[in-house]
């Protein structure tokens, strides 16, 4: 899946955040310490998951805008193959 630069950009400031709270938890569970470790780790996966797949007001026009080019696009490309 290609990714536009400001996709790009929000997935590296999540990972910023998530890295660390991993490597937290990381620790927690190299101690025997199961519940924290488990809790920061899976804490560090929801945000990543969040930012991934949660659709957020400010997307929803790039979303739409990326469709209608997507069925414009496709559509003069079938006319174009037709001869019209």
């Amino acid at each position: 899946m290609a990714r536009g630069i400001l996709e790009t950009i929000g997935l590296a400031a999540t990972l910023v955040l998530a890295i660390p709270i991993a490597l937290f938890g990381a620790e927690h569970l190299i101690r025997g310490e199961l519940l924290a470790g488990a809790l920061y780790v899976g804490i560090a996966v929801g945000l990543v998951l969040v930012e991934e797949y949660l659709t957020t007001p400010t997307d929803v026009p790039g979303k739409v805008a990326e469709e209608t080019v997507g069925k414009v696009v496709e559509t003069e490309a079938s006319d174009s193959e037709n001869g019209e």
